[in-house]
């Protein structure tokens, strides 16, 4: 039997259960209010064996306690009630306290769980607090304290509950999901500390082989200080009166070299030189009219033809063989330089003072082949023919040129035969030199500080002019490579001492299994300067005669590397040995 099973009858039948609609709201001292009070039969005085007063409190002890639509909150006298202290709401204290006392259900004792589960109600008090609100009915039955539904004492139940709270599906599947999140963000989180990890050995490793390159580099540049790859060691020299410009037929093992003999009129002429031991030499006499010859250039076909570039608006063929010209092209002005082709022996090329370039073909010569006209008025003072590249389509020839305004490319064959100016030679001042290397697509273009003119008078040069024309001024070298058809990569730059008048010939030396040595004369110091590419370092520097640097040509062939250089009246002759 229940511990409060009592003998009285319940009173008559039931009333209807009507539910009771209440606002529930906080007020300012924090105590949960009602619209509607608990209301119970007979005057509230009799019924309750404590005092309520007007306010709507009950006091009992050092308690005041509130009655809201049957519940009752209970507040200490320092006026904090346990939902302002916590800051609960109706909401998430319904099923963890008695709605009578407010305090928290226990599974035992005064304070145990029980309900009207007999009831349709179904509403859930504490044993000792429902026990006394039937007590203060002076009944054997009563009302529930929330929906007044009639009930006794006879329909309480005990519940033997460790915890009775309403659970929120909506809050359930909230910490669910949040509990996956910090699952996940638990496992990317180990995932990045294994990442950081493997990051910080892979730096540590490329440090320790920065480290390690870094002390092979210096090992090696001091080698390279110590011991040179290539040096240039002297083998002869001859003097060759009124001496221009050469070129090297490495196939004969002789040289070619316009001259202008001194005396009135000063004749114009070619001499042929065996490298050879005594080193015979054998005149040629040019046809009237070619005057002084700017431009000369040995086939590198094994054909025995030399090329002519004269001032007297001739390209001439000059058959080292017979001594004759045996081919002459009227140009429509005077001729500064000329080529023939690399990839195709009958193409040769001319350019002009007027800046136009004119190409030939040995089997046609009627007329050429194209007159083009360049992208500058300047004078062309050197042509190089360059090796076909893959990226341009086939039978498409390409040149490469210099004028005083930089160096400038030449397609030919193609769609778009438009000559353009190299980007990278721009702005540096006034081109004098080109020097080109066919197997390594290096190029090295000199300059010389342009000459700014004012409104009233010429102004210095970038650096001082000298008092004396024909001596040197500081210029510079700049590193260039052919990356495709049509572009170009600047390597470096470095400073020089060039002419302030002359265009003055360079070279690069081609050394095959060892980087290329660039050659050029300083025009200061009159010294032959070698300089390793792509570095520009100086590599050996030769003290050459009192005159500067006029020509300088490089051959190569299975046995030997000669270097030639001209000055003034007196050929040098220089042998590669390699350490």
């Amino acid at each position: 039997m229940d511990p409060f099973t009592v003998d009285e009858e319940t009173e008559g039948e039931d009333e209807d259960y009507v539910p009771v609609e209440r606002s529930t709201r906080v007020s300012q001292n924090g105590a949960v209010t009602s619209d509607q009070a608990i209301s119970v039969d007979g005057s509230s005085d009799e019924m309750l064996a404590h005092r309520v007063t007007e306010e709507g409190f009950r006091e009992e002890g050092g308690e005041r306690r509130r009655v809201e639509g049957g519940e009752v909150s209970s507040s200490s006298n320092g006026g904090e009630t346990k939902e302002g202290s916590g800051g609960w709401g109706e909401d998430q204290i319904d099923g963890m306290c008695c709605p009578i006392c407010m305090e928290a259900w226990t599974s035992g004792g005064e304070h145990q769980l029980c309900d009207c589960s007999c009831l349709p109600c179904g509403h859930i008090y504490g044993i000792s607090c429902i026990k006394r609100w039937f007590q203060q009915c002076g009944k054997s039955s009563g009302q529930c304290p929330q929906c007044k539904r009639k009930c006794t004492l006879r329909s309480v139940r005990t519940l033997y509950a460790s915890r009775v709270v309403a659970v929120d599906e909506d809050l359930q599947k909230k910490i669910r999901s949040l509990e996956a999140k910090c699952a996940s963000l638990e496992r990317k989180n180990a995932d990045w500390c294994m990442k950081e990890a493997d990051w910080h050995e892979r730096e540590a490793d490329l440090h320790l082989q920065v480290q390690h390159l870094t002390e092979d580099k210096t090992s090696l540049r001091i080698l390279a200080d110590e011991v040179p790859l290539a040096t240039l060691y002297y083998s002869k020299e001859l003097q060759v009166d009124g001496a221009r410009y050469f070129d090297i037929d490495a196939f004969g093992e002789i040289l070619v070299i316009a001259r202008r003999l001194s005396g009135m009129g000063g004749t114009h002429m070619l001499t042929k030189m065996s490298l050879i031991h005594p080193h015979e030499m054998e005149d040629i006499l040019l046809p009237s009219g070619t005057k002084a010859v700017k431009d000369l250039c040995v086939s590198p076909a094994n054909s025995r033809l030399a090329l002519l570039a004269s001032l007297g608006k001739k390209l001439s063929v000059l058959s080292m063989e017979s001594n004759n010209v045996v081919l002459t092209y009227d140009l429509p002005t005077a001729a500064w330089s000329c080529s023939w082709d690399l990839n195709c022996s009958h193409y040769m090329y001319a350019g002009l003072q007027n800046g136009m370039l004119m190409v030939f073909d040995m089997r046609q010569t009627a007329r050429p082949m194209a007159e083009i006209t360049g992208p500058t008025g300047n004078p062309i003072h050197t042509i190089y023919s360059v090796l076909h590249n893959s990226t341009l389509p086939s039978g498409v020839r390409t040149l490469l040129s210099a004028s005083s305004v930089g160096l400038c490319q030449w397609n030919f064959g193609g769609s778009d035969e438009r000559p353009f100016l190299v980007p990278e030679t721009e702005n540096h001042g006034v081109c004098i030199s080109l020097a080109y290397c066919p197997s390594s697509d290096d190029i090295v273009s000199t300059f010389r500080p342009k000459v700014e003119m004012s409104n009233e008078s010429p102004v210095s040069q970038y650096s001082p002019t000298p008092s004396v024309m024909g001596q040197g001024m500081q210029g510079s070298h700049i590193l260039l490579k052919r990356v495709g058809g049509s572009c170009y990569q600047k390597l470096g730059s470095s400073y020089a001492n060039v002419n302030d008048v002359r265009l003055p010939r360079s070279a690069i030396v081609d050394l095959q299994s060892h980087d290329p040595l660039f050659v050029s004369g300083d025009e200061i110091t009159h010294e032959l300067v070698l300089k390793e590419l792509p570095s520009l370092r100086v590599a050996q520097c030769i003290k050459s005669q009192k005159h500067p640097l006029r020509d300088v040509k490089y051959s190569h062939d299975l046995s030997s590397h000669l270097l030639c250089c001209l000055s003034e009246d007196t050929l040098q002759f220089f042998s590669a040995k390699f350490s």
